[in-house]
């Protein structure tokens, strides 16, 4: 059996890791796992049309580390060498900004979700998460949670984040559910290690991972202590069920040709994973029971996913020049209503970028030597991921035109009979060929209606938290009896004393200017 294979099934660094996009498809073979899709179980994932373009997503994250190491590796302190960024633990605020970099220019590349910043974050907030359940109860998760990490970054894997648990009653806490699977927890436990159950709801891109960290999905207390669990599965653990995710026009894919596609090569990735008394080794657990850091992890990981949203400006640099293509092609690009609507889905997206970059710059040092982004830049960042990419959708569908979603079929674009005819009626500059206004048309269709569309839109609402769970995070943040006290002593009604004030500054100050080594 391959060698890469093997690795991916363990955590024990190969001789040769994983280099090329071309050898990490290869090694996602022969896995046996046990998928569903539309009914039917899936024999071969990688070979499936429907599946194959979100492995070929996460396939361009290891063709950048080969195009642009500068951007797409890091030097790790666990290994001594460069690693892929997606596995790197950012030490210093210039590894956040690079990887908010790295994440734009593979939403340029892909038009679409690549699928690995939720592990990505999950790894930086477990970093410093395990350091100070160690520091508080003496226990030895941060060891094991570092050796684990430089297993993986020495072969080089993927690791998908299993947070989102399906909720069940949201009035209920998980141990209050009529079903104890409606949140993943401890069945039982033994000296070697635990089992769990349950489920997790659209899972990103964990087909396409070799392990899987799966996390508690909200604050717990003492009742809920079976649910307060963090472990590292290999995605082809025995009791594992992965039910595919149904997408807006997925089964285009499947069809002949590559037109109708819209983005015939890249696509995301959604799947609910159901555990079925799945063991997770003692070395490989990095909670068991310690309920009170369930909230500390969520709100570290939300802090670090929210500002990684910063991926979604790479797809909207797509379906900006999407938008812009077609209306050259109509012959409408010196017009001024579009110039300025795509000024104005510029404007947004660089918004986005602006709030992300921010919080990646005002990042704060943790005791463990994680550096965590500025939690309200993270937070505003991702409040406007769940307003502004709509808008921008909804310019291109503006500057796109009706035919978006009226062209008729590949079949008959290449028909004997038909195809002369769409040739002539479709046809927009003399100079621009129809095939190619029908290709862009298709991509805008995709990425505002279709498949890509669930990580560009929705993806951008509901994804790391809806938009209340960041409003409120903000409102925690937002400081305002401090800010009350500059409004009243400027207008001279202040009860506070100055010195109060400037105490209350340097609270201020410390959040938003934290020294970090840049």
């Amino acid at each position: 059996m391959d060698q890469k294979v093997v690795a991916a099934r363990s955590s024990t660094p190969p001789e040769n890791p994983i280099r090329s996009g071309a050898e990490y498809i290869e090694s996602l073979r022969a896995r046996k796992l046990t998928v569903y899709l539309m009914g039917e179980v899936v024999e071969e994932p990688v070979d499936h049309p429907i599946i194959r373009p979100s492995i070929n997503a996460v396939a361009q994250t290891y063709d950048l580390a080969i195009d642009d190491p500068e951007l797409a590796l890091a030097i790790s302190p666990f290994t001594g060498d460069r690693v892929n960024r997606f596995l790197h633990i950012s030490s210093r605020t210039s590894d956040l900004v690079m990887q908010n970099k790295m994440q734009r220019r593979l939403g340029q590349l892909t038009g679409t979700c690549f699928q690995r910043c939720v592990g990505m974050d999950a790894l930086n907030s477990l970093h410093s998460v395990t350091y100070d359940l160690d520091e508080k109860y003496g226990t030895d998760y941060h060891a094991r949670f570092t050796k684990f990490l430089a297993s993986i970054q020495s072969a080089n894997l993927v690791v998908g984040g299993a947070m989102t648990d399906v909720k069940g009653d949201r009035a209920k806490s998980p141990s209050e559910q009529a079903d104890p699977d409606l949140f993943v927890h401890i069945t039982r436990r033994t000296a070697e290690g635990v089992y769990v159950s349950g489920a997790k709801a659209h899972q990103t891109g964990c087909l396409n991972s070799h392990w899987l960290i799966v996390m508690p999905t909200m604050r717990l207390d003492a009742a809920d202590r079976d649910y307060a669990v963090v472990g590292a599965i290999p995605v082809d653990a025995k009791g594992i069920t992965y039910i595919y995710g149904r997408q807006s026009c997925d089964t285009r894919s499947a069809e002949d040709g590559d037109i109708d596609a819209g983005n015939a090569r890249f696509s995301g990735q959604e799947a609910m994973i159901v555990f079925e008394d799945v063991f997770i080794p003692r070395e490989l657990l990095f909670l068991d029971g310690e309920f009170e850091f369930a909230s500390t992890l969520v709100e570290r990981f939300t802090c670090y996913h929210r500002r990684s949203y910063v991926c979604k400006t790479g797809v909207g640099d797509v379906l900006i020049g999407a938008a812009a293509t077609i209306a050259d092609y109509n012959g409408v690009e010196r017009a001024s209503h579009v110039r300025d609507k795509l000024v104005e889905m510029t404007h947004l997206n660089e918004t986005i970028y602006g709030a992300g970059i921010a919080a990646s710059h005002q990042g704060i040092a943790m005791k463990s030597g994680a550096c965590l982004p500025d939690e309200m830049l993270a937070n505003v960042c991702k409040h406007h991921v769940t307003k502004l990419p709509y808008e921008i959708g909804r310019l291109a569908q503006d500057l796109a035109g009706g035919l978006m979603v009226t062209l008729p079929s590949e079949r008959e674009l290449r028909h004997e009979t038909i195809g002369p005819i769409i040739e002539k009626y479709l046809k927009g500059r003399p100079e621009v060929a129809t095939e190619s206004r029908v290709r862009i048309l298709r991509l805008l269709e995709n990425m505002t209606l279709g498949r890509n569309a669930v990580g560009y839109l929705t993806e951008s609402m509901h994804g790391a938290g809806s938009p209340q769970a960041q409003r409120i995070q903000i409102a925690r943040s937002m400081q305002l009896d401090f800010k009350k006290e500059l409004a009243k002593s400027l207008a001279g009604v202040t009860s506070a004393s100055r010195a109060e004030i400037v105490d209350d500054l340097s609270t201020y100050m410390a959040r938003v200017f934290a020294p970090v080594p840049g």
